[in-house]
């Protein structure tokens, strides 16, 4: 019994020790082992009993799986079997494929070679045209500059070294040919000097010595026409013969004057460098000369009256106004032709100070900012400013000698001056907003240029104030008009705006080519409408230097032309069938421009209103695409209808449209039920809306 039990207690403590040994480490298995035999003396034999015992179920098991998985290992053997055939076929395949590819890459990195070489000699070109470019004008004004002194237009010729020193020769000064035209200018002026100072002489001889003649004949024309207005003043009564006379004195007297006039423009052309100095030679000879015309002799004191002679300079004056309106007419229209109608650049300090000196521009922001920076008008500016100072002086030089008062000479003065800014400027101003060359960044630039030659206005009357000494706050002076000015010619250029904006609309809507039959959409927006929406985000970024009611309105014009085009490519008589596929493509492009609207191209508009210009075309869409025919038949006419803005007549000639499609496209359509219940519904609802359009044409 003492067996028994001891061998009933070491059984459990076998299958302990088993356990152990399968689930330990094999570092920790001595241990275990080794109380096997600590344990009574038949304690061994029965643990190899356990121990075979429990091999023995193992190996069942064992047997078990190998029975269970041996059908599927056969299988996987037959499988591989199958497959090395193909496998050594696949070998073959990729050698071949690997050879032909190592090949064929032979050939791709020659011309890859081939490709790298021809894009660095495209860079080494491209980079050679630039300079040419920033040359070729330096070397076209100064071949130019060198005809002008052939020609003996030395005038222009100034003109022409003004430009290549303060415009031209900083773009290209670091090379050495400009270097040389540079160090030739001073050798070039002082020969002008020395020209124009001898035909100044020669001509001032000339006047004095034809003086005689000159006066002589202008007696004669004058006794001849005292006599011929005595003879008219007989036949008809005082009144009417004092009028004959003094106009018919006007036209002879006139061309006097023309010819006066033709010999100063003539002799102002021919001006020389150094203005002063020969302003003070010519007014001091004139003087002189005018002394020893004048001087009568010792048995003369003529006593004829001088009111008619000054009434004749008077009108003179005005005519030479309107002689001076014309030529800087041409001024103002060439200085548009050489604008490129880009902010100026500047580069250091002594650019900028030559820019304001010409022009009062101030803007501290501006001026904080580090070089290379740019002034936001273009090129035309200064140069409109500089030339309108110098009609002023012009107009000026004519009423020195008249004797009139300060405040006279002041009111003729702005007179003048807004006569050549309401009139001439403006004139030229629009028709270069309407010349077809000028595109939508150029007017831009426009309106800015405008907005600052307005500013610059008060700096004119500060000028003419300077000159005559007259103060503004004087109750009689005469105001500059260049607020009416610039704001009409803004005005014109947002209208062009407006119509080049939508005339570039059209243009891309005209690239576009729907398959109004489609059966389904291409899953994206098509490629002309994405096209569209990029030029107007890069127009629009343009806009933001624009005044912001400008830019808001070419945006929300530009959107509500846009719809209504592609409206108007739906409702096309043209178009006579289309299908639910190019609803739902057409729809994906009016996605595209409602994302467009919300993505706020232009800033300063609220809330949606900018989406709503696609309003119309979105509830069509949304109707086409839901077809809730029952609720816009339900609700129409309705203020609270969510078909609101979508016309009956719309909707009509677009599903007839579709109800054409859909006889086409179902050609078997009788022998399915939902086609013919599509199609009934169709009908009906085209019943329906007929009825509805020919209710409101009786009520009209």
């Amino acid at each position: 019994m003492a067996e028994n039990g001891d061998g009933l207690g070491t059984v459990p403590e076998h299958e302990r020790i088993l356990q152990e040994i399968e689930s330990t480490d094999t570092a920790c298995v001595g241990p275990t082992l080794r109380s096997v035999y600590d344990d009574q003396p038949n304690a061994h034999k029965k643990f190899m009993e356990k121990l075979d015992a429990c091999i023995r179920n193992h190996d069942k098991e064992i047997e078990k799986m190998c029975n269970f998985h041996h059908q599927g290992f056969v299988d996987a053997i037959t499988e591989l079997l199958k497959v090395r055939t193909d496998a050594e076929k696949l070998k073959v395949q990729v050698t071949d494929t690997n050879r032909r590819f190592q090949d064929a890459g032979k050939e791709v990195i020659v011309q890859t070679e081939d490709i790298i070489r021809c894009r660095i000699q495209q860079r080494n070109i491209t980079t050679v045209v630039e300079k040419l470019q920033l040359c070729l004008p330096v070397l076209e004004m100064y071949s130019k500059l060198k005809e002008q002194m052939s020609a003996k237009r030395y005038y222009s010729a100034l003109k022409t070294m003004e430009q290549l020193e303060n415009v031209f020769f900083p773009r290209v000064s670091q090379y050495r040919f400009c270097q040389l035209m540079i160090e030739n200018l001073p050798k070039l002026r002082e020969d002008i000097k020395e020209i124009s100072m001898s035909d100044l002489k020669d001509f001032l001889e000339s006047i004095r010595k034809h003086s005689d003649k000159i006066g002589e004949t202008a007696m004669k024309q004058a006794q001849q026409q005292k006599i011929f207005s005595v003879a008219l003043q007989k036949q008809n009564n005082v009144k009417f013969g004092k009028n004959v006379y003094i106009n018919d004195r006007i036209p002879e007297e006139r061309n006097e004057v023309e010819l006066k006039c033709g010999f100063e423009e003539e002799d102002e052309n021919e001006e020389e460098g150094d203005e002063e100095t020969f302003e003070n030679y010519y007014r001091k000879q004139r003087k002189k000369q005018a002394r020893l015309v004048l001087q009568p002799q010792s048995n003369m004191g003529y006593g004829f009256p001088v009111n008619r002679l000054f009434d004749l300079l008077f009108e003179i004056r005005d005519q030479y106004n309107e002689t001076l309106l014309k030529k800087w007419a041409g001024v103002f229209r060439d200085i548009f032709e050489e604008d490129n109608y880009s902010p100026i650049p500047i580069v250091n300090e002594e650019e900028y100070k030559v820019v304001i000196s010409k022009f009062p521009f101030q803007d501290p922001d501006l001026e904080k900012q580090s070089f290379p920076k740019k002034f936001p008008m273009s090129q035309s500016v200064p140069h409109i400013y500089i030339q309108v100072k110098e009609f002023i002086y012009a107009s000026l030089k004519f009423s020195e000698s008249l004797h009139r008062s300060s405040t006279e000479i002041d009111d003729m003065l702005r007179k003048s001056t807004n006569l050549l800014l309401t009139r001439t400027l403006s004139s030229c101003l629009l028709n270069l907003i309407r010349k077809p060359h000028i595109g939508l960044t150029e007017l831009v630039q426009i309106i800015i240029n405008t907005t600052h030659l307005e500013q610059a206005c008060k700096y004119l009357e500060d000028f003419i104030t300077n000159i005559t000494n007259i103060s503004q706050e004087t109750v009689h002076t005469t105001r500059l008009y260049g607020l009416s000015t610039f704001k009409d010619a803004r005005h014109a250029a947002e209208g062009e705006i407006y119509t080049k904006l939508n005339q570039k609309i059209d243009e891309f809507v005209q690239l576009a080519d729907y398959d109004w039959t489609m059966s389904e959409p291409d899953g994206r927006a098509s490629g002309y409408l994405m096209d569209l929406i990029n030029f107007l985000r890069s127009i629009f970024q343009v806009f933001t230097h624009l005044p912001g009611k400008v830019a808001q309105t070419a945006c929300m014009s530009a959107c509500q032309h846009l719809s209504t085009s592609l409206m108007q490519m739906l409702l096309d008589s043209e178009l006579k069938q289309i299908s639910m596929g190019a609803i739902q493509q057409f729809n994906l492009d009016v996605i595209q421009c409602e994302l467009f609207a919300s993505s706020e191209p232009v800033p300063g508009f609220q809330g949606d209103t900018l989406q709503l210009a696609f309003i119309d075309l979105r509830q069509l869409l949304d109707l086409f695409m839901v077809w809730d025919w029952s609720t816009y038949l339900a609700d129409y006419g309705q203020p609270a209808s969510k078909y609101l803005r979508v016309n009956p007549n719309t909707a009509l000639t677009l599903l007839e449209k579709m109800k054409d499609t859909s006889k086409k496209n179902n050609i078997f359509a009788q022998f399915r039920k939902n086609d013919r219940d599509k199609q009934k519904l169709i009908e009906t609802v085209v019943k329906q809306l007929r009825s509805l359009v020919n209710g409101m044409s009786q009520h009209t």
